[in-house]
Parts: C-alpha cells; structure tokens; sequence
C-alpha cells in the first residue's frame, strides 16, 4: 500500500501524519510531498526521516491512495493527474465537493456510495462534519426542515499564519496578520470571502453541503460563521425544527447510540462540550440540548469537534480506511 501525503508540511498534513500513525494505517511506502519549496525537508513519520518530495515525481510514484490537504488551487491542478495515473485521491479542500460528478464523504453517514471508480473523493468542510455527524441520526427519525446555525471557530481553521497572529497579539508583539483585525480579544464575523449575496463562502459551504452528505435538498440550513480567539477546536450553535416531534431523552438515546459522537450534557455539573475537552480527540461532542419553547419541533445543541481531526485528517484518515478494508484501493 503505497500512500501519499501531499501538503505533508502544512498544519493539517502533520495531523494526518500523526492519525496514519495513531491508527496504524496499512503503509508499505510513504511519500511525503510539498511544494517545490518544501521538496528535500526532511519530515519524521513513526521514527524514520522521510525526505519530501515534489509533486510529479509522487504522480510518477503512483500511489495507491493520496491524501490532498494543499489547497484548492493545487488539488484542481494535480488531482486529475494523480487520478490518470491510478490513484485514489481523497481532498481535503473545497475544490471538488460539490462538483455533482464527485462523493463528499463521512465515513460514517455514507462510505457505502463509494466505488473503485471514484478517483477523486471529497473531504467535506470541517464544520459541516461535525454539524452531520449530529444531525444525520436525528434527521432519519425526525425529518429535518431548517437548521439555523452560528459557529464559532479557532484561528487554526485558517492556518498557521492566523495561529501566529493569535500568539502574537497575546504577547504584545507586532507581526504579519492573517485577518483584516486583531483576533485576540474579539470575533470576527468573517469566515472565508465574501460572496455577492452577503454571505461568506464558508457559510454557504454550511448551508450546502450537508444537502449533498445527506442526499437530501428538503431541508435548509442558515448559516453565520464567527471567527474567535481559540488556538483549536470549532463549536456550533444548532437550532433545528423537525417534520416530527421529538422526546429530549430520546434525542440524547439517539446520539449516544451514534458512532463518533460523544453526548456531555448535564446542567447540573456544569458538563457541556468546549475546545479545550476536544482536543486531539476523534468524537464529535453534543450538549446543551434543549427544547426551543418558542417553536413547535424544534431543538437547540452545541456541538464542538476538533477541526484539525474529525474536521480535516482523521475524517480523511477513515476514508482511506474504508477503500482499503473493502478492496476499493
């Protein structure tokens, strides 16, 4: 099994190094690959130096499997050429999910759609995973309708640059900035561009997406997307009205029963999920669940997941997982 990582020196490609090794991933050969920049760094995988390398001599490699985490521009450019040559790509940008000939991806909700004929598989947008990973039980049992959502992001969702902001301006010291504004002390309402309608382009990824993971346009999502000063970890609040009604204990049944999600929800301790408990950790978290009282069928959560793991590698991670374990690879 012969696996690449491209986008191997960028802060979601070290955790994708990191969940290959936690989940020992079946990798006779591993190349790591960057830009030319990178090529010749050398980067350490389970002990051993491994040189980086570039981006034609890994298609030239022909990888059984490549896992994209480089961003749009790159994947448009060379996951077709990664694809020629025989190799199963799963990208983690946003540049082909919802490109109608394409899968978009959780494991959990819809791996049984995948083929060996799906060359170029979509990783969905961090904050969509999660959000998915708690509705998709709770829309088969009560149809959704609408889903109203704000979210409140990490700086590490943008990268390196705006982490570095971050510690920057908690230590008083001038540097490069990654937002327009400071980001400690604040919230940025400005996930990603603006596009013509006033929204941003990661809201409408909230609003899309969930569609195509579900296979189901019925229902709508609205979204507002918040950039806040946390290092990791997204969180969301959920408002979500239903065809049908609902008991809270059994909402609380369903997502307990539901691999990957992890219910903390109990008022009178104080236990509900945040940044700081997900961290470098897999499951998708759900508390404050709630009835909204002002609606008929309608529910409130917060859900929190780590971005860089569920959201970005460990999601990406399971897909291999899953081509490999059914000889789609």
């Amino acid at each position: 099994m012969k696996v690449a990582v491209v986008g191997a020196t960028g802060m979601v490609g070290e955790v994708m190094l990191k969940v290959l090794a936690e989940r020992n991933f079946p990798i006779t050969e591993l190349l790591l690959v960057a830009s030319e920049r990178s090529v010749g760094k050398q980067l350490n995988y389970k002990g051993e130096a491994h040189t980086v390398i570039g981006l034609q001599t890994a298609v030239d490699a022909q990888p059984d499997i490549a896992i994209f985490s480089a961003g749009g521009d790159t994947s448009l450019d060379w996951a077709p050429k990664f694809a020629e040559a025989g190799t199963t790509v799963v990208d983690n940008s946003s540049a082909w999910r919802m490109d109608p000939t394409k899968k978009l991806v959780v494991p959990e909700i819809n791996a049984s759609e995948l083929t060996a004929e799906d060359k170029i598989i979509a990783n969905p947008n961090c904050s969509t995973i999660q959000l998915v990973m708690a509705l998709n039980p709770l829309h088969k049992k009560y149809q959704m309708k609408r889903v109203v959502i704000s979210t409140y992001q990490s700086v590490s969702g943008t990268g390196v640059k705006a982490v570095k902001q971050l510690e920057n301006e908690m230590a008083g010291i001038q540097g490069e900035m990654a937002y327009p504004y400071p980001i400690n002390r604040n919230a940025l309402p400005h996930c990603d561009v603006f596009l013509e309608n006033g929204y941003t382009k990661e809201e409408m990824k909230l609003a899309r997406e969930p569609q195509k993971i579900l296979d189901d346009r019925k229902f709508s999502i609205s979204a507002t997307a918040v950039r806040i000063p946390t290092s990791g970890g997204h969180s969301e609040s959920v408002n979500v009205e239903f065809q049908n009604d609902f008991e809270l204990s059994e909402v609380r049944k369903l997502l307990n029963e539901t691999s990957g999600v992890t219910v903390q929800d109990n008022p009178d301790t104080n236990t509900y999920p945040m940044p700081i408990y997900a961290h470098d950790k897999d499951d998708v978290f759900v508390g404050r669940i709630r009835r909204d009282e002002t609606q008929r069928n309608t529910l409130n959560m917060w859900i929190v997941s780590d971005n860089l793991r569920k959201g970005a590698a460990t999601n990406a991670v399971q897909i291999a997982e899953y081509l490999v374990e059914n000889k789609l690879v």
